[in-house]
């Protein structure tokens, strides 16, 4: 269960990431990221009514409350920076970069005690290396913008997914609600600082709809993941979404794929049934 979990939140990030870096082409990535976060708190929202799931915040280091914020700001700068870099038209330099995000929480997890077997070591440092080519990595010749973006992605995606674990062992919703009320608090009050609400049009809004509400589901069903088998596991399967921004690329504006692109889908696919052999 943790494992489809985790590989489904890789799906629904690398959805949401395709749309958002093809909308931030012709909008601001802050607005992208801004408005698509407030269409994610909706949907949080949305399904803590229906679920009746509810517990009085605390402020607790460790509670859903204040992990959910801190996670929510760095999930907040970390978007901004992949869809800021992605928008740069370096596809192939930025997402690589940003799917190694797993490796804070990795390094995380293993100062707290947990262990892996061998055989789940293999599998998970194969499927990395598989996000990583699968992306099509292209440092070659960039300049150091987009690589700093990717690194900047990189870095807060993984304080984000390390605070996502601790609030998500108390409550996993309430924690994604709290990380969208914080990183939506601080969109608003930038759009009212500089009366800039974007300039999206009424056909932009589906698009945005479902960044908001895949991207919420996505950080859910990891965060649910981590609490139903190892949570270094399910940070390594929730960071292959590159592989699925890529080949919806592929597909839909046919960016033509390199050789080491299929290598890397290839050893994505082998680390996972490796990981799932264990």
């Amino acid at each position: 269960m943790a494992a489809i979990l985790a590989l489904l939140s890789s799906l629904l990030w690398g959805s949401a990431d395709f749309l958002g870096g093809t909308l931030s082409k012709r909008h601001r990535a802050f607005a992208v990221t801004g408005l698509s976060q407030v269409f994610g708190l909706l949907v949080g929202l949305i399904a803590m009514v229906v679920t009746g799931a509810y517990l009085a915040p605390t402020l607790a280091l460790d509670g859903f409350f204040v992990s959910g914020a801190i996670a929510g700001v760095a999930g907040l700068i970390g978007l901004i920076s992949l869809y800021s870099g992605l928008a740069t038209g370096r596809m192939g330099v930025v997402a690589p970069i940003s799917a190694l995000s797993a490796l804070v929480p990795l390094a995380i997890a293993y100062i707290e005690g947990e262990r892996v077997n061998a055989l789940q070591v293999l599998g998970m440092a194969v499927a990395l290396a598989g996000a990583f080519m699968a992306s099509g990595p292209e440092l070659r010749g960039a300049s150091i913008r987009p690589i700093l973006l990717g690194l900047s992605a990189a870095v807060f995606f993984g304080i984000s997914l390390t605070f996502l674990w601790q609030g998500s062992e108390q409550n996993p919703l309430l924690t994604m609600v709290s990380m969208r009320i914080a990183s939506v608090s601080i969109v608003i009050s930038v759009a009212v600082a500089f009366r800039n609400r974007g300039s999206f049009t009424k056909r932009d809004m589906p698009a945005l709809l479902f960044i908001g509400s895949a991207d919420f589901l996505a950080n859910l069903t990891l965060g649910i993941a981590t609490t139903k088998g190892l949570a270094s596991v399910a940070f390594v399967l929730g960071s292959l979404f590159p592989i699925v921004t890529a080949l919806l690329a592929f597909g839909i504006h046919k960016e033509r794929l390199l050789k080491v692109q299929y290598f890397g889908i290839l050893a994505a696919v082998a680390g996972v049934a490796t990981i799932a052999a264990s």
